[in-house]
């Protein structure tokens, strides 16, 4: 026995030597390798050393994440935010106790106006039905007021268009594909679908790239798909097409886009058949009448003097050449990958375009006609009422579908490294992602906030919350004291 546990004993010392020795010699080596090297500043004059500031620096966002940041402070999306949609999508207690960690004194900070005698019912009620493209041949009615915005099959995963194709079944919302074209994964849920057409025209181009009447027939044949929109604009990246590796352009993506399998992929910045505002019009327009269905287009407003020139060419073609939505997206949107100058300081956010906008529509009375759909950052109740208050007939989300899917807000969207398995086409991160298990709760999520949008215009004195208006809200100003919201648009044209 005693011999036994020298021989242990001996074994395990010169384990720890051979251990002890190996870390010498990585150490040496990457001394030797740091020394030599001369990009990276802080590495050669500090070697070894100086590798830690780079590991920290990386690491530092998941550590503020989960350690050092308050409830409200994270961006883009806080933790009580993500913590409401997390609980939401698993259908769990969405309560809070003791009170609000949500600082009303901010300026800009939103309050609702509760009345003395709340509409009785506990339920929320079912938002009214509205009709877009109602002179169209297959005009789309529906009361879902949250919906799914454009994801691209290819900017994220199967699984994760599988999940949010059968959850918005389930949850009776549409879905957009985004401008990579359309799936079978799109398709498999049987989900009202809003086909998006970008700059490349993926999905719907001919051998040249042009856009072609018989791909638009293809795609307006399904009967899933109910509008078609024209991406003339991204949130994220206003003025900024976008490049899909050709490592990317897989044999299945290149079919669906219409692009040669294994090269690179150019999304021009804008469209170059539609270069005024007249284009805009007649592209709507064929569109329209090739396949028959609603026709809007989407945009980050920033320059309104466009918007007035298409509200001046509406007017002299006649009511019926009007789009038959607008999608308006926030400075703040989100996006797979985008240049930071463009996400971070071009375009309006959605507090100042989307009134700016209802209101010049108002003017010329063509709100009833041309409806609006919002999009930026709107992925709780409060956000989604604030929005249908301003004018908005509709919300989409992506972000809020993608936390609903398991997003941990990793910031890995254009690095092919998702942990979740949302934007990665590594298949081994895929396998996390449960198509069945997300399905649910992409269903649940939309579910819980259309129930809380009952609930605020409940305690709003109101039974349908598409009667939420200016009127219901007041917003902190600068000396602290909040002013109704209807009073501090009144000039803000």
């Amino acid at each position: 026995m005693g011999d036994y546990i020298l021989l242990t004993l001996d074994f395990l010392s010169a384990l720890f030597i051979f251990i002890l020795g190996l870390g010498v010699l990585i150490i040496i080596y990457m001394y030797i390798v740091d020394i030599r090297q001369h990009k990276q500043a802080i590495r050669h004059n500090y070697p070894v050393i100086g590798r830690f500031r780079y590991i920290l620096e990386k690491q530092g966002e998941f550590f503020r994440q989960y350690f050092f940041a308050m409830d409200r402070e994270e961006m883009p999306f806080n933790r009580a935010e993500r913590s409401w949609v997390y609980k939401a999508a698993k259908n769990v207690d969405r309560t809070i106790a003791f009170g609000s960690t949500r600082s009303l004194d901010p300026t800009g900070t939103i309050m609702f106006m509760n009345c003395a005698f709340p509409t009785l019912e506990e339920d929320a009620v079912t938002p009214a039905a509205v009709t877009i493209g109602e002179n169209c041949r297959y005009p789309y009615t529906t009361s879902s007021i949250f919906n799914i915005s454009g994801m691209s099959f290819g900017a994220i995963s199967k699984p994760a268009v599988r999940a949010l194709s059968n959850g918005a079944r389930l949850a009776g919302c549409w879905l957009n594909t985004g401008e990579g074209g359309l799936s079978p994964y799109h398709l498999e849920g049987k989900a009202d679908l809003v086909f998006q057409i970008g700059t490349a025209k993926y999905g719907v181009r001919d051998e040249h790239g042009e856009l072609s009447a018989e791909k638009l027939k293809e795609i307006a044949a399904y009967p899933e798909v109910k509008m078609f929109e024209i991406k003339i604009s991204q949130g994220a990246k206003p003025g900024k097409g976008g490049m899909l590796p050709g490592k990317k352009v897989t044999a299945e993506i290149a079919k669906i886009r219409g692009i040669p399998q294994g090269q690179d992929s150019i999304s021009p910045n804008g469209h170059k058949d539609i270069r005024t505002v007249g284009a805009l019009l007649d592209k709507i327009a064929f569109i329209r009448k090739i396949t028959g269905k609603p026709v809007g287009f989407k945009a980050v407003f920033g320059s309104l003097n466009w918007f007035q020139q298409l509200l001046n060419e509406i007017e002299r073609r006649g009511i019926e050449s009007a789009p038959d939505f607008i999608t308006i997206d926030s400075a703040d949107g989100g996006t797979g990958a985008a240049p930071q100058p463009l996400m971070d300081y071009v375009g309006l956010p959605l507090k100042e375009s989307l009134p700016l906008v209802v209101g010049l529509l108002e003017e010329r009375q063509l709100k009833e006609r041309i409806k609006i759909i919002a999009s930026g950052k709107l992925i709780t109740p409060s956000k989604v009422a604030w929005a249908i208050a301003l004018g908005a007939d509709f919300v989409v989300s992506a972000r809020g579908h993608m936390f609903a899917l398991g997003c941990i807000q990793a910031l890995q969207c254009n690095k092919d490294t998702c942990p979740t398995g949302i934007t990665t086409h590594n298949k081994r991160l895929q396998q996390g992602l449960n198509v069945k298990d997300k399905t649910q709760r992409v269903a649940n999520y939309n579910k819980y906030i259309h129930y809380g949008i009952g609930l605020i215009a409940h305690s709003c004195g109101l039974s349908n919350v598409r009667q939420l208006n200016k009127s219901h809200i007041r917003i902190v100003t600068e000396n602290g004291l909040s002013i109704a919201l209807e009073k501090l648009y009144e000039n803000h044209r």
